[in-house]
């Protein structure tokens, strides 16, 4: 399935709107990964522990919008969007969100 950030697709044509299409993931730090942040913080550098976390919240919240986009029919998703916010102490949300469509080769 094709999602982009795009509101059109280029070589393409969206012959149908399908409705918005969504997907979530709520995480929360992992204890070890928090007690090497905190020394990281200290002495400088990239959290690879909380990137890694990240990237797969992602990944699992875009699989989610994707399957929500196929359940209607959708062989696409555009002007796709990701937000974030703190759910509680330590956990956070990853929200994607978006327009299923079909489109067609011109």
């Amino acid at each position: 399935m094709l999602v982009s950030n795009m509101e059109v697709v280029p070589g393409k044509r969206i012959t149908q709107h399908l409705g918005m299409v969504q997907g979530s993931t709520v995480r929360a730090k992992h204890a070890g990964r928090d007690i090497m942040a905190s020394f990281k913080n200290f002495f400088g550098g990239e959290l690879k522990g909380y990137t890694e976390l990240l990237s797969e919240s992602r990944d699992e919240a875009i699989a989610r919008l994707q399957e929500q986009a196929s359940a209607l029919g959708a062989n696409a998703v555009v002007n796709v969007r990701f937000s974030t916010s703190s759910i509680a102490a330590g956990a956070s949300e990853i929200f994607v969100y978006g327009t299923a469509v079909i489109v067609e080769d011109r």
